[in-house]
């Protein structure tokens, strides 16, 4: 038997079809997070597993759903929108996970619980607005550029605590931590440096 390494990024999952096969490859990711939180000393109860259903359709996701997965993410918030009105007879919390134009902010508002991609003020105003038309209020986390290239949206890491100050104002948004795109490289000693960024920056704030 080989060497659990934990998470690889080219192991591949059979596209689950069934309620059962979903819950056995949940059950998988799960063994393998709580196998990485216990090789890097973190408590896997402070690890959070977002299934992302973008492109996925109504009756698989309905599947997922009935596996256990309660809160799905989605990167194209007006097809997020569309699935939550048609499955809006079932409990799932949507998650926006991809960058957020101001003139979209107005759907995130209708129906999402979360947003993991706030980085400028201008779609910061515009989501309090919305919120505070809908009377909702979204958790949020600031994404932070830390690998420092053009082509990743986030702020630049000098600008958040300023970032943060300014945020707070607006009632309908709760600041719930940091994210970041790391670099894109198999070589893991490339890619840590972003995250160390990313703690470092959170134990600042």
């Amino acid at each position: 038997m080989g060497h659990d390494n934990g998470l690889s990024h080219d192991e591949q999952y059979s596209t689950a079809t069934t309620v059962e096969e979903f819950r056995t490859n949940i059950a998988e990711v799960e063994r393998r997070i709580a196998a990485a939180a216990e090789r890097a000393g973190r408590d896997r109860t402070d690890i959070e597993l977002l299934p992302v259903s973008k492109t996925v359709p109504q009756e698989r996701i309905r599947l997922a759903v009935a596996a256990g997965c309660t809160k799905l993410g989605e990167n194209k918030v007006q097809e997020a929108h569309r699935k939550s009105e048609e499955m809006a007879d079932l409990d799932i919390d949507w998650a926006v996970i991809g960058h957020l134009q101001s003139n979209k902010a107005k759907f995130v508002a209708q129906f999402a619980s979360e947003l993991q991609a706030l980085d400028r003020l201008k779609v910061a105003r515009a989501l309090d607005r919305r919120l505070q038309g809908e009377g909702r209020t979204l958790d949020v986390y600031v994404q932070v550029n830390t690998s420092a290239e053009d082509s990743k949206f986030g702020m630049p890491p000098e600008e958040l605590l300023g970032f943060l100050k300014e945020v707070r104002a607006f009632d309908s948004l709760n600041v719930q931590g940091l994210m970041t795109l790391a670099l894109f490289s198999s070589d893991i000693d490339r890619v840590r440096p972003c995250f160390q960024m990313l703690r470092s920056l959170r134990d600042q704030v």
